[in-house]
């Protein structure tokens, strides 16, 4: 059999927050309203069914979008239009009905295969990009029930340029840790108010780097690691083990 090729492909990647949380009745209702909102958001867009490949996550929607659509246009009609069907879909329905959505837009190589799976490390990283905390903590803090964030190859090939209705001063780099490493994207809108500006690559730091020497105390010795010998084989005055109050 020959092997399926990687094609070039804008990867469109919709997630509903919280919907777990919701009894099968609510879920139905939800995943009524997620569809409906991306079929009416690409269609604006000018990407009808002969323009794209959808995978149904169950809470969430994957697209794999022509590259012959201008990612201009896409990308302003995420910006606008998604918005815009949150508060018509949400405006009058109930709290347990209210939907809020996370996107990733990225583009790079994408192979389907025979069994009609999707096989490629840019749709991985972008999976991961949908996924991060950052995106889920933007989500949480807005009022407008949605959160963006863009592939670094979508910044630097379309959003730094200043294409007329994407501005491009609204989108703030994020960094990503994922298994393969660290993945840098660009959030639209405020960053969050997050401990850690940037929590996943400050851990990664933390894991990698030395521990600095701490003081010792004047009434012994503060031992915090393995103890490799004493200094001219003396030791004199308590040693502590972990933190403050545990001697031994």
């Amino acid at each position: 059999m020959t092997p399926t090729q990687p094609l070039p492909r804008t990867m469109l990647l919709i997630d509903t927050e919280r919907f777990s949380d919701r009894d099968d009745v609510q879920q139905a209702y939800l995943r009524r309203m997620l569809f409906g909102i991306v079929d009416r958001v690409l269609l604006a867009a000018g990407i009808d069914q002969t323009l794209r490949l959808r995978a149904d996550r169950g809470d969430a929607v994957m697209e794999l979008i022509d590259p012959a659509v201008p990612l201009t246009t896409l990308l302003r009609t995420l910006l606008i239009d998604v918005p815009a069907e949150l508060r018509s879909v949400n405006r009058m329905a109930a709290s347990s009905a209210q939907i809020r959505l996370r996107a990733v837009l990225a583009a790079g190589y994408v192979a389907v295969d025979e069994y009609d799976g999707w096989v490629g490390t840019d749709l991985n990283q972008a999976c991961r990009l949908l996924d991060a905390e950052a995106l889920r903590a933007a989500l949480r803090e807005r009022g407008n029930d949605y959160a963006l964030c863009v592939s670094e190859s979508v910044h630097s090939g379309i959003v730094r340029h200043q294409h007329t209705g994407i501005p491009a001063e609204e989108f703030h780099r994020i960094t990503v840790l994922s298994k393969n490493g660290p993945l840098t994207a660009w959030l639209h809108g405020p960053l969050p108010a997050m401990d850690d500006p940037a929590p996943d690559t400050a851990r990664q730091g933390a894991l990698a780097a030395p521990h600095a020497p701490r003081p010792v105390s004047s009434g012994g010795i503060d031992f915090r690691g393995t103890n490799h010998g004493a200094v001219a084989n003396q030791i004199t005055g308590d040693i502590t083990f972990g933190g403050p109050g545990e001697r031994k």
